[in-house]
């Protein structure tokens, strides 16, 4: 699924389950909030602090995903093409950072 249709698939979610959307600064927050579930995992996973024994069982894939979601949302309520703004992105970093980071000594 492309950014385009996973848009679309998020709308046709709200319509049919959600009711309508969360306002701009409520799905802010829980953006913030899900991107806070993410580092949790992270910090405790990958990072020096020990996993609690609850957050052993986090998947997060699925944390990430909600991460997404919440983003598609923010996008569609806000008229923001993400497909369209991801490629210009892309675009724009190979551009801009293909010679910055192969001549970067710290990724050597």
């Amino acid at each position: 699924m492309d950014i385009k249709d996973a848009q679309l698939a998020v709308d046709e979610w709200i319509k049919e389950h959600g009711v309508r959307y969360f306002n701009e600064l409520t799905n802010m927050a829980q953006l913030t909030e899900e991107v806070g579930e993410v580092a949790r995992i992270i910090a405790r996973r990958y990072g020096e602090q020990s996993e609690k024994e609850s957050d052993k069982d986090k998947d997060l894939g699925e944390e990430l995903a909600d991460v997404v979601f919440v983003v598609l949302c923010l996008a569609n309520q806000t008229g923001i093409d993400l497909q369209e703004a991801f490629d210009r992105k892309m675009d724009k970093k190979t551009r801009r950072d293909h010679q910055r980071h192969h001549n970067n000594e710290k990724l050597k």
